[in-house]
């Protein structure tokens, strides 16, 4: 189980530089089309921020932020943002992820599209990682039992 510091310095200096370790996140992977990085890397950056909060403030606190079930949504919310734009390109008459072809619908020059088309890549790549990031932490800072599971265990509840 994650254990809840009671140090108010360590607390405050969390969640003073979270916002700016997501921002951070979020410059990579919208730069990542452009420049080193990109989705994997500003995933399990945006995760860091998370997880910096589970292991400062706790579980409980934690859980408000970002459920399993909201990391699960989000994870495959991130797959299908990157596996639509293959397919798309798929019924686009091109092969999957030729952002190319986006070129008509997207009404640029297939070089923008191109560049589109590997950004919105680049942002569902984020988010899925992002998330499971955050599921493997809490999977592992519980020992793959919640406290609820915990609770109906005992009085053998189902």
């Amino acid at each position: 189980m994650t254990r809840v510091t009671d140090d108010i310095i360590i607390r405050a200096v969390a969640r003073v530089i979270m916002p700016f370790i997501q921002i951070y996140a979020l410059y990579v992977i919208m730069h990542g089309h452009h420049s080193p990085g990109g989705g994997f890397q500003g995933g399990v950056i945006l995760g860091a921020s998370f997880i910096l909060y589970l292991i400062t403030h706790g579980l409980e606190d934690a859980k408000k932020r970002m459920s399993e079930l909201k990391a699960g949504l989000f994870s495959s919310f991130g797959l299908l943002i990157y596996s639509g734009i293959g397919l798309l390109c798929l019924i686009m008459g091109s092969n999957y992820l030729d952002y190319g072809r986006l070129s008509t619908l997207l009404k640029v020059i297939p070089a923008q599209a191109r560049s589109l088309g590997i950004l919105g890549v680049e942002i569902g790549v984020g988010i899925a990682v992002m998330a499971v990031m955050f599921s493997i932490f809490f999977d592992i800072s519980t020992g793959g039992v919640v406290p609820e599971d915990e609770q109906e265990l005992e009085t053998g509840d189902e």
